[in-house]
């Protein structure tokens, strides 16, 4: 079962910054997460990210000058069909700040959460593993302990 088939359609998901990074940079670990990116492509459910998200997405091209790309990668997460940006605002930072004391989170990973469940996403789609002890949400793409 791939990793799209867990989310029902017309879902959102919020999308963590690797799995962006890894479909726009054609890296190998992008591949369990292509069923959700052409989920989203073909309308069946909606990603969201947070600034958090965009920051990280475009700081490599920006480190390389390269300003077009980092551009090309802003409208692709804030404007693209099935895209949205969600901002951060305080009751997302109060949440954020529950979360980080409740998690043990790092403050951008609780930001990510909080935006998540703020919004009722279905799940968080990610790759990094310090996502593994949530119990808030649904977190597809890392492999917890005992999986």
């Amino acid at each position: 079962m791939s990793l799209a088939d867990q989310i029902p359609d017309g879902a959102t998901v919020l999308i963590d910054t690797n799995p962006i990074i890894y479909l726009f940079e054609g890296h190998p670990l992008v591949a369990p997460f292509e069923p959700i990116f052409a989920a989203v492509d073909a309308g069946r459910i909606q990603a969201l990210v947070t600034p958090v998200t965009l920051s990280e997405v475009v700081t490599g091209p920006l480190k390389a000058g390269k300003e077009a790309l980092a551009e090309r990668y802003r409208q692709a997460i804030c404007a693209g069909n099935g895209w949205s940006l969600r901002e951060i605002d305080a009751d997302i930072a109060v949440l954020a700040a529950r979360l980080r004391i409740r998690h043990r989170l790092r403050l951008p990973d609780a930001i990510q959460v909080a935006v998540a469940v703020h919004e009722g996403c279905h799940a968080l789609v990610t790759h990094d593993r310090d996502f593994h002890g949530l119990t808030d949400l649904l977190v597809l793409g890392v492999k917890t302990p005992g999986q």
